[in-house]
């Protein structure tokens, strides 16, 4: 082989490498979804009250009586000095056991585990195991309690653009398998009555 070809080979040879390694080890890194939530989401953080005792209007979503979409019902919520805060006081709110005639589309055992809000306004909500393991499965089971929590925060929330819900602090891909949960949800109104 000729010097030149030589070089010419060694050269594709460096490039191919380089590539190789932007390609399968770079961009992965950088454009990879998170396993789990953001950092700050599995970190418990202190619920800063402006006041003791403090309550908003919040309205909260149960099962219709027919049974195919959701009702609201305005409740008193305590008062979230921040974003963060009142979207924790409001899902607890909402997940929180519920006296006849109410029925709640979350399972029951679901507890809150983080919250969490980006600067572009979504929302990353960590529930408990039991939302779908307690799950009794269907679609429309599972639109409804999907859509209980992104609708109790988009419209209690108007900083609230979409919600990602996680389970144990993971990312789902969906719950019962009918919803795709692999990204934030926006406010769906067509679920209420």
């Amino acid at each position: 082989m000729k010097p030149g070809r030589a070089l010419v080979a060694a050269a594709l040879v460096v490039v191919a490498i380089a590539m190789a390694w932007l390609l399968f080890v770079t961009l992965p890194r950088r454009y990879r979804a998170p396993a789990t939530a953001p950092a700050a989401a599995t970190a418990p953080a202190a619920t800063t009250a402006a006041a003791p005792g403090r309550k908003i209007k919040a309205h909260l979503y149960y099962v219709s009586a027919d049974g195919a979409h959701l009702s609201g019902v305005e409740r008193d919520v305590p008062f979230g000095a921040t974003t963060v805060d009142q979207a924790r006081q409001i899902v607890e709110a909402q997940i929180a056991p519920v006296a006849d005639p109410l029925v709640s589309a979350i399972p029951p055992g679901t507890t809150l585990r983080a919250l969490f809000v980006t600067d572009k306004g979504e929302a990353y909500v960590d529930l408990s195991r039991e939302v779908a393991a307690a799950h009794g499965g269907g679609s429309l089971d599972e639109l409804l309690t999907i859509y209980t929590i992104v609708d109790v925060l988009t419209t209690n929330l108007p900083a609230v653009t979409g919600v990602q819900l996680l389970v144990d602090g993971r990312e789902v891909d969906t719950l019962a398998g009918h919803v795709d949960l692999r990204r934030p949800l926006a406010k769906n109104l067509e679920w209420i009555q």
